[in-house]
């Protein structure tokens, strides 16, 4: 099997496993031994395929930006995740996991957020198929990202703030396997991005697969050919960036390009641009980058996007990082709130700011007039606009 691939034990390259509680290791070989039969299943793909595109509104538009390609010299498309219902990516895998956990006979959803997003698409597909959900949030997130509190608390899901560490999405993870371990036996544990044990991030790179499958097509439609010369997406945990990629993994005429999150500098001690700044560890059931100390004590990662304030990377990204096989930029605040704002006024799309990290790369790049480049725009900016309007000095500097 290719390198960039998953193998047989759950491992991309040296990233990867499952290294979790005893409590947990029967709920974990379950799924493993389950997940991928199920997703392939006719019934399944069916039952998928038909929300992605009725309740979805799938597939989602890859959108020839005209202006932004003629300030970077380049045949720029972006893939509108944003789009989607609920606003971001996260939708697609929120439907998958819950389909497989209806399958399984778990009937009580928990699920971690940072930016909110994948906590309003589980609150979501919990309400379109009635069962319990309760979302664990970093107390620091649910202050700055209230109106997707309010959204999920709308939607029927519990939040559950958590005030542990600095409050973000590492400690809502915590949380999250920490009631795992008290109700294996009836809770499906929905994660959000390409991180945990293994089978998840395979089972959520798959489900999110969708994006990709869905560019092959558009190209082909509008360039005549089914590849990009250049993939570009954010990356914190994952998901939004594999499911972009998965269908190039192994196609050496497609560079892959990925912004984490610099914070401050990746010099600054305020940052979370773990592959960069990270060594390998385990955090959350896998081995992948980390930032940590010398002793193994986790890092505490900053960033000004709260979906990408993280302080590993999914095992598949990491091994893409050490293999070479895509390159890695640690982008700024201040170089994603720039981008944001440029994008909002040549394009008039507003990103969340976890997609301006991808779109501040643009700058960094050296392009032809001939590339194609697809780059996802993982979520809409509603969501961040009360940071936005904080920074909006910026503006008249573009």
């Amino acid at each position: 099997m290719n390198s960039h691939n998953i193998n047989t034990n759950g491992f991309y390259g040296e990233f990867g496993g499952a290294y979790v509680p005893e409590i947990l290791y029967s709920t974990v070989k379950e799924l493993e031994g389950c997940y991928a039969s199920i997703i392939e299943s006719p019934d399944f793909q069916s039952e998928f395929h038909r929300l992605l595109r009725d309740y979805v509104g799938r597939p989602s538009p890859l959108y020839p930006a005209r202006r932004l390609s003629e300030r970077y010299g380049c045949r720029l498309y972006l893939k509108r995740e944003d789009l989607n219902h609920t606003g971001a990516h996260k939708i697609n895998n929120a439907i998958g996991q819950i389909l497989v956990a209806q399958r399984m006979g778990k009937r009580r959803i928990i699920a971690e957020t940072g930016a909110g997003q994948h906590g309003v698409a589980t609150a979501t597909v919990c309400a379109l198929m009635n069962m319990p959900c309760r979302v664990y949030m970093g107390a620091t997130d649910v202050e700055r990202q209230h109106v997707n509190v309010e959204r999920m608390r709308m939607l029927g899901a519990e939040v559950f703030p958590v005030h542990s560490g600095n409050k973000t999405l590492k400690d809502a993870t915590n949380e999250a396997i920490r009631d795992w371990c008290c109700h294996p036996q009836d809770t499906f544990y929905v994660i959000g991005s390409t991180v945990g044990p293994h089978p998840y991030p395979d089972m959520v790179a798959r489900l999110q697969s969708v994006i990709s499958a869905e560019i092959k097509s558009q190209l082909m439609e509008k360039e005549g050919r089914d590849y990009p010369d250049v993939l570009m997406a954010c990356v914190g945990g994952g998901s939004n960036a594999a499911g972009t990629i998965y269908h190039y993994l192994n196609d050496p005429r497609v560079r892959i390009v990925l912004g984490e999150a610099g914070g401050m500098g990746t010099d600054s001690g305020q940052t979370a641009a773990t592959i960069h700044c990270g060594t390998p560890g385990i955090i959350h059931g896998a081995r992948t980058l980390v930032m940590q100390t010398s002793d193994g004590q986790i890092t505490e990662p900053y960033s000004i996007s709260a979906g990408l304030d993280y302080p590993g990377i999914g095992p598949l990204h990491a091994h893409l990082a050490r293999s070479g096989r895509a390159t890695v930029m640690a982008i700024t605040d201040e170089e994603a709130l720039r981008a944001a704002f440029e994008l909002t006024r040549l394009e008039g799309i507003i990103p969340a700011l976890e997609s301006a990290h991808a779109l501040a790369m643009l700058p960094k790049m050296t392009l032809q007039p001939s590339d194609v480049v697809v780059l996802t725009v993982s979520g809409r900016g509603d969501k961040d606009l009360d940071t936005y309007l904080k920074h909006t000095d910026i503006i008249n500097t573009l």
